[in-house]
């Protein structure tokens, strides 16, 4: 299944996509937030042929849903106008601290880090979703046998 997932922040989203075998997850692009967000994403939806879309959700160590759940929830409710898809929230932690990490150890000067960084978030996000449908499919197989 070609799956989309988004890192949506303040300023920037990050796009990531997996290949329909769900075995790659990778860094797609980088949307300006604002007014035309939704529908950039909405192109990239249809240009990529997505069947279900994944947007991190910012959720505090507390437990507490701030500002940026906040802007997540609204990011999902305007897309759910765009398309039929489903869309699922799934937990975010460390995902842009992991990806700015993995960029500087790759020797990404810090000027091109912060144009990367999200789609690079996304695509954790991405991998993280992955690997849980994956564990849960085993599962699932493990009981049926």
């Amino acid at each position: 299944m070609k799956i989309l997932a988004l890192d949506v922040g303040q300023k920037r989203i990050g796009v990531a996509t997996c290949d329909r075998l769900e075995i790659a997850a990778t860094p797609h692009s980088v949307v300006k937030a604002g007014k035309n967000a939704v529908d950039d994403v909405a192109k990239i939806i249809k240009n990529e042929e997505v069947e279900y879309i994944v947007i991190g959700l910012p959720i505090s160590f507390d437990g507490k849903e701030r500002e940026s759940c906040e802007r997540a929830r609204y990011f999902k409710n305007e897309l759910e106008k765009k398309t039929d898809l489903p869309i699922e929230f799934v937990d975010e932690k460390f995902t842009s601290k992991i990806a700015e990490t993995s960029l500087i150890e790759a020797g990404m000067r810090r000027e091109n880090r912060k144009n990367v960084i999200d789609a690079v978030a996304a695509s954790i996000i991405l991998r993280g979703f992955l690997d849980q449908r994956r564990i849960q499919r085993e599962r699932e197989e493990e009981n049926q046998a």
